[in-house]
């Protein structure tokens, strides 16, 4: 009878200890475009509106010492997927053009790609800007996303530069004299647009996004989605919802539509009842593009801005958010979007099967409120004559 007693207090307790296990996090992330340190409201900006960036800002941890690992964008975006100097992917020093012939080689691994075998479903909205290759050969489908909807490189890369859209009244317009296509819609790897409305770009990407958060919670399968917007990328534009709203002009329009995104994210996590098991991360690619005064953001106190490494350069807002699990403050402790991946793996136990990485896990920074646990020295060769 006492065994009999004991064997059923040993099964309830297997069986409550296996109902315990938590479904793996749900991971998003949302990258700016040309973002400056100073452009956010929680980071300081008096007129920025960017309420839904400050109640993530709010409710999760602020980074006060985060950097991008380059000042612009192809080299910043291989990094972070790849949680490797762009040095290593040969994606250095410049961008990528439309006519570029080469990409992120695909014997890199990407974040996607080390969470597919843990059965995620995984999405990229917006701009890749790691090329596209003869026969589409480098766009996200072939490098571990499951979807993509996006332009597949910055988008003033088309004819017409200085291109401004802002519904209704100033429609688009530019000097269209480059000698390139005009600028695609991809959704996967078929054109699904060209040239791209922009007015309705933003839009489009939400509902894209959206759909695909709603439809893995339904299917019950944790996801990586990928958000790397356009905005505020000079030439700045934006829907008739934002287009007029902020108090910044045409950059704070479209400060405005990137923060209802951010919105919108949040709004479909609640709805799916998930935003408990979802760890969101913000950053941006780079600095600000100075050169372009009111249209080209703000780096607050921080010198110079995109295209420098100087810390308006590549000094970054970050922001790390999973209700119940990160508590809310500020964090001085340093670093990187190189870190985002190594990070990544471990929330979710990935295997990186041997890749050699430069960034570290910041899980004592997120968790525990920590410190940086890893050290750098610098040593110099310097001759003596004795």
């Amino acid at each position: 009878m006492r065994l009999h007693a004991v064997l059923v207090l040993f099964c309830l307790g297997l069986s409550q200890k296996a109902f315990s296990v938590s479904p793996p996090p749900n991971i998003i992330i949302i990258f700016a475009d040309d973002l400056g340190f100073g452009d956010l409201g929680c980071f300081g900006h008096p007129s920025s509106r960017t309420p839904n960036l400050d109640r993530l800002a709010a409710g999760g941890l602020r980074f006060t010492d985060f950097y991008s690992s380059s000042p612009v964008c192809s080299p910043s975006r291989a990094a972070l997927l790849t949680g490797r100097y762009q040095t290593r992917s040969g994606i250095y020093p410049g961008v990528l053009y439309p006519g570029s012939r080469g990409g992120l080689p695909l014997n890199e691994t990407t974040i996607a790609e080390i969470l597919k075998p843990l059965g995620y479903a995984t999405a990229m909205v917006g701009k890749w800007h790691l090329g596209v290759g003869p026969n589409r050969t480098y766009l996200p489908i072939n490098q571990g996303f499951d979807q993509y909807l996006g332009v597949p490189y910055s988008h003033d890369q088309g004819p017409c530069q200085n291109l401004t859209c802002f519904p209704p009244n100033i429609k688009c317009f530019g000097k269209c004299d480059q000698g390139v296509v005009t600028v695609p819609l991809f959704l996967n790897d078929k054109i699904q647009q060209q040239p791209v409305h922009f007015p309705d770009l933003v839009a489009s990407y939400d509902k894209f996004a959206t759909d695909f958060i709603s439809s893995s919670a339904k299917g019950k399968r944790p996801f990586f989605l990928y958000y790397a917007s356009h905005h505020t990328h000079y030439p700045q534009f934006a829907g008739k919802q934002s287009t007029g709203q902020s108090l910044r002009g045409p950059f704070g329009d479209a400060l405005l539509e990137f923060d209802n995104t951010v919105g919108a994210l949040l709004e479909a996590l609640v709805a799916s009842g998930i935003q408990n098991n979802t760890f969101m991360f913000f950053t941006s690619d780079n600095g600000p593009e100075l050169m372009r005064m009111s249209r080209g953001g703000n780096a607050g106190l921080l010198k110079c801005g995109k295209g420098t490494t100087y810390e308006g350069g590549m000094r970054e807002p970050a922001i790390a958010y999973w209700p119940g699990k990160i508590q809310p403050g500020v964090t001085h402790e340093l670093a990187s979007t190189l870190d985002v991946l190594p990070t990544i793996a471990g929330l979710t136990g990935a295997k990186l099967h041997g890749v050699q990485l430069d960034g570290y896990d910041m899980s004592n920074i997120l968790f525990n409120k920590g410190m940086v646990t890893v050290f750098f020295l610098y040593t110099c060769h310097v001759q003596l004559n004795i």
